[in-house]
């Protein structure tokens, strides 16, 4: 049922409830319209157009009408989709030119995705913008506030929330990039992750374009990382780094010769033999 915005709230107010039960009938604004002189039109549509949801299972039913809709849609535009009843979109999610979606792949709201990116298996993106010929994942996730520069990388098990990655950035594996800025052409290392929430306050991380940050590194925000800077892999970083220099942070390692058959004598002194 639709209203003349105009009229609505005059209509609504006369609708009584002088009935059995003490309700409010929606239904009975026909009437109440007809009094006031105006004008009832019925209107032939489909079930989809009207339907009503009053239990979760008819919302479930509602949303699933609504994908095969914005499915079509992106289809229609040119999207390639793999599998298209895997994947989820939202009803303001923008297109570039050839963009591919692989299966199971849920996009929410706020998000535009360039000309020619890919965004592969299992990757969940909100409120984000991917740039052209971007590439993100599998099993990416991509937070509100993610803004992917054009041919930048996100891979398997990343993710990514404010922060801005550059043209040409690589973040591959198994790292979080949070309350960032990633210059053009950087790589952060598999399991590197930005140290951006002290307990109380959120802290920016920003790495220089060309600069390589090793695997395993914490970069303990707020700290810049220099343009063309070199992070050496298991460091924990805690002061800025100029650029094009050289940042090692790790204990040295120590070799105790002998040091592993005289624990395990120890561990098993006493005990029965294992057979192997």
């Amino acid at each position: 049922m639709a209203f003349d915005g105009r009229k609505a709230l005059q209509i609504i107010e006369k609708i009584g409830n002088a009935n059995s039960k003490g309700e409010y009938y929606l239904s009975d604004a026909v009437a109440v319209v007809r009094e006031m002189g105006l004008e009832a039109v019925v209107i032939e549509t489909s079930e989809d157009e009207v339907r009503g949801i009053n239990t979760k299972a008819q919302l479930a039913e509602a949303e699933h009408v609504m994908q095969a809709r914005l499915r079509q849609a992106a289809l229609d535009a040119g999207v390639t989709m793999v599998a298209p009843e895997t994947v989820y979109l939202a009803a303001d999610t923008k297109f570039g030119s050839d963009v591919t979606i692989e299966p199971f792949v849920v996009i929410g709201p706020g998000v535009s995705i360039g000309d020619g990116a890919v965004i592969h298996s299992f990757s969940h993106i909100v409120q984000a913008s991917i740039g052209n010929k971007a590439s993100v994942g599998p099993y990416a996730r991509l937070r509100p506030g993610t803004s992917l520069g054009e041919g930048a990388r996100i891979g398997n098990f990343v993710e990514t929330k404010a922060a801005t990655l550059e043209a040409g950035v690589k973040v591959n594996h198994l790292s979080y990039i949070g309350d960032a800025h990633v210059g053009a052409n950087a790589n952060i290392g598999a399991g590197t992750i930005t140290c951006n929430y002290d307990g109380f306050d959120k802290h920016k991380t920003t790495i220089g374009s060309g600069a390589f940050v090793g695997s395993n590194s914490s970069l303990v925000a707020p700290v810049k990382i220099g343009a063309g800077a070199y992070v050496g892999s298991g460091s924990v970083i805690t002061r800025d780094v100029p650029d094009d220099a050289l940042a090692v942070e790790r204990s040295g390692q120590t070799n105790r010769d002998g040091g592993a058959r005289r624990y395990s004598e120890m561990k098993t002194k006493g005990k029965p033999a294992k057979v192997r």
